[in-house]
């Protein structure tokens, strides 16, 4: 699905995304979401003009599995290198054990998500065997030339990554626009956080960026821009609480 100008989601719906990224002919993956999501992978490729030859990385905002997804697939059959914060290097490989709290649930939102991750192979992810990582501030070397933003507390190497040629910043899950722990909709701090007071305070990290569209881990896009993405995620209620 085309979300902008050289910029698609893979896959029909937003409850995990993966999204790739072209500059001058050539595709860098944000997000691996979930395994079965890569059977979708070649034909967003084709509707882009490009192809699997085209993809030289993948990005990971973090290291949790429903973010690495197919990440290994790619690197094993592809030879793609795989790029992720280097606080969430173990987590990625397996090496870790998940930092994430969860918080109240409300079931029909989880039973989705459930049913979601079984259909899409999110129950059993392949950790990564290697991994590139990278730092806060770093530029990386691949199409779109994202920047790096160190927005811990949804894990310790949460990171947006910002491409200003696009007018966009990947969240990851330091921001999403959906729930699925209870199905609440709008810019929040994503559920499932190892600290959620920490990422709520990362969030002023984001702030001032030259970045008109928001595109989170899970939900739909953000088309307000930064600025009052984290304004409306820093008023929303943190998961497990009332608002305000």
């Amino acid at each position: 699905m085309e979300i902008a100008p050289g910029i698609r989601r893979v896959g029909p719906d937003s409850i995990v995304n993966s999204y790739l990224l072209e500059e001058g002919g050539e595709v860098t993956i944000i997000d691996a979401g979930a395994p079965g999501l890569w059977k979708r992978v070649a034909a967003e490729l084709a509707a882009m003009g490009r192809t699997l030859e085209d993809v030289r990385a993948i990005v990971l905002t973090h290291g949790h599995s429903d973010h690495v997804g197919y990440a290994e697939r790619g690197r094993r059959e592809r030879g793609w290198p795989v790029w992720v914060h280097e606080a969430d290097e173990a987590l990625a490989k397996g090496e870790a054990k998940n930092p994430a709290q969860s918080p109240p649930l409300r079931l029909s939102p989880m039973l989705g998500f459930a049913w979601w991750a079984a259909r899409h192979g999110l129950l059993r992810v392949p950790p990564l065997a290697a991994v590139s990582t990278f730092g806060d501030g770093a530029t990386l070397d691949v199409p779109g030339s994202p920047r790096v933003i160190l927005v811990p507390g949804h894990t310790p190497g949460s990171a947006a990554l910002h491409v200003p040629s696009h007018d966009v910043v990947f969240t990851g899950d330091a921001m999403a626009t959906y729930s699925p722990a209870d199905g609440l909709r709008g810019p929040q701090v994503a559920a499932f956080s190892a600290d959620y007071a920490l990422a709520r305070e990362s969030l002023a990290r984001l702030r001032g960026l030259a970045a008109g569209l928001v595109l989170p881990g899970h939900g739909d896009p953000f088309r307000g821009g930064i600025d009052e993405a984290v304004r409306l995620a820093a008023e929303a209620r943190l998961p497990g609480q009332s608002h305000g």
